[in-house]
């Protein structure tokens, strides 16, 4: 089953595997606040939690949990930069009939993913929320219950929440299931560079923005920020000389990796997480190589703007000490011309 793109800036998510969910109560700002006060150290940097479920599917079957069609489920908010990533990668890699996807609310709940309406569970999963499911496997686990997440609906047991490694097996695993001419996100001759340019970008790009907005001092905000902004200055280097990070005429994994963080940096980490010395736009060749990226399928079409701001400023609303969202991003302004298919075949 093919599932339907953004129509008009609004997602169609009603179909087969996927269920578009709504939001019920908000949790207020002290209660989010709060969820990420153990991961604050000393000196005041956030430092995320590490991955409770780190199983993994595997085509021998050697690790418990055999590659099989229909037998697992992702959870995911694409909302959420972490589960965008894989939600990508799900759909360039042609997986939608053979791993099913339900989608939580944008929203927390008592600081919380949540299914909603219109009977308060997902159909697919049975659960009611995400806690539950790790609640389930793990009644001691104390920290966030975070997204992404692939649950075996056989054993009903929670296989990954490594954001980071669930995405790599999806492209290595599941070879057998690809669509035909699907892309190679993590080509053989080339995976100790994409670890290496994506252990730069987590580090100092997508996580860098959480550390600049919930860093607690300003020794920290400023290591985040100085970080964060070297970071991009190299990348608008990199992507002046070809049009995707490690090869000028396809697309890896890194490619999607950053443009999950780039697509919300002007709607959201500019202003609310405080990255403010220059936007996205600000950055001509990131900017037109964000664009490239958006204007190509499966990129763009799972962005919803709007799903954005709700999950940012209502879970994050502490941030917001003006509390005035700001206006949902023109699309129009990321379908402009990008003027990067002409660029040569290898870096000059």
């Amino acid at each position: 089953m093919t599932e339907p793109l953004l129509s008009g800036g609004q997602p169609l998510f009603f179909t087969g595997d996927l269920h578009m969910l709504v939001s019920r109560e908000l949790a207020s700002p002290a209660v989010t606040q709060s969820l990420f006060s153990r991961e604050i150290s000393s000196e005041g940097r956030f430092l995320r939690q590490g991955d409770r479920f780190t199983h993994r599917i595997t085509a021998d079957g050697s690790s418990g949990f055999p590659v099989e069609p229909g037998r697992y489920h992702l959870v995911a908010s694409p909302a959420c930069p972490w589960s965008h990533r894989v939600i990508i990668t799900r759909r360039l890699l042609g997986l939608e009939d053979v791993i099913g996807l339900s989608l939580a609310d944008p929203v927390w709940v008592g600081g919380g993913w949540v299914f909603a309406p219109p009977d308060g569970r997902d159909p697919a999963t049975g659960l009611a929320d995400v806690t539950e499911a790790y609640r389930e496997n793990d009644p001691r686990h104390g920290g966030r219950a975070t997204l992404p997440l692939l649950f075996d609906t056989k054993t009903r047991k929670i296989v990954s929440n490594d954001f980071r490694r669930i995405p790599v097996d999806l492209a290595t695993e599941w070879v057998e299931f690809h669509a035909d001419g699907a892309p190679q996100l993590y080509p053989r001759d080339l995976r100790a560079e994409v670890d290496s340019l994506g252990d730069m970008i987590y580090n100092d790009v997508a996580d860098g923005v959480y550390r600049c907005g919930l860093a607690t001092t300003r020794e920290a905000y400023e290591d985040a920020y100085e970080r964060l902004f070297n970071r991009l200055d190299w990348l608008e280097m990199v992507t002046s000389v070809r049009r995707y990070l490690l090869l000028p005429d396809r697309i890896t994994d890194v490619d999607v990796q950053l443009f999950v963080t780039l697509v919300r940096f002007d709607a959201v980490y500019h202003d609310l997480f405080r990255c403010d010395r220059q936007r996205l736009t600000d950055f001509p060749m990131l900017w037109a190589y964000a664009r490239d990226l958006f204007q190509t399928p499966h990129f763009g079409d799972t962005v919803d703007f709007a799903e954005i701001q709700r999950h940012y400023h209502h879970n994050y609303g502490w941030l917001n000490s003006g509390g005035t969202v700001p206006a949902v991003p023109d699309r129009a302004d990321w379908l402009t011309e990008h003027g990067r298919a002409d660029m040569p075949a290898a870096p000059q």
